[in-house]
């Protein structure tokens, strides 16, 4: 692929993001994808015969690039609590720089359960699970964290930082009636997150 292509790849990616995060799947149009990136329709079909194939290539690449901007979270040199505190500023930087992906993905997941599960299957939960408990053996089990309990854990602690953007509609409204800025409560939280998390844990 020439650099020219992937210059056109990525406006595609850049433009497909937005669209499907404003639209829905079932709401996106090839049309507009095309006239966000700047190119005619038929060079969109040539690069993705389908809105479905594009919006497959879209979900895998940023599934790739969360993967490798996460892989931190699997180093072995880091103690629990510190990455539970690179998770909280990663992610929800990740989600300011996206935000409306949470409910996208969370609207897509109900209407179309089968369609997420097809994408993330190549993913190894086993080992990535195996690997928590193999990395952090000391740790989990000075926090009573165990296999029971873990997925009460995780699941917490990710929603801590999806809902406030998958709500976001919600909060603003909310907030801008107390007087509260959504923008500047969404930085806070990077560390009033993994505080609240840390001090229920007793990690601190």
């Amino acid at each position: 692929m020439t650099d020219s292509e992937k210059q056109t790849e990525e406006k595609i990616f850049d433009a497909a993001t937005l669209e499907f995060t404003e639209q829905g799947l079932s709401g996106a149009r090839m049309q507009n994808i095309a006239d966000r990136a700047g190119i005619n329709k038929a060079l969109l079909h040539y690069y993705f015969r389908t809105k479905d194939h594009l919006f497959e290539a879209v979900f895998s690449k940023m599934a790739r690039n969360l993967f490798t901007k996460f892989s931190p979270l699997l180093d072995d040199s880091l103690t629990l609590p510190e990455k539970i505190r690179f998770f909280y500023r990663e992610h929800i930087s990740f989600l300011q720089e996206n935000p409306g992906l949470a409910g996208f993905l969370i609207s897509e997941i109900n209407r179309n359960p089968e369609r997420i599960k097809k994408l993330i299957n190549n993913v190894d939960f086993k080992k990535i699970w195996t690997d928590i408990f193999r990395i952090h053996t000391r740790e989990l089990k000075e926090y009573n964290i165990n296999e029971d309990n873990l997925p009460q854990i995780m699941t917490t602690i990710i929603s801590l930082s999806v809902f406030p953007f998958a709500a976001k509609g919600i909060f603003e409204v909310v907030f801008s009636r107390i007087g509260v800025d959504y923008n500047k409560y969404i930085e806070e939280r990077k560390e009033f997150a993994a505080d609240f998390v840390l001090k229920a844990l007793n990690c601190q």
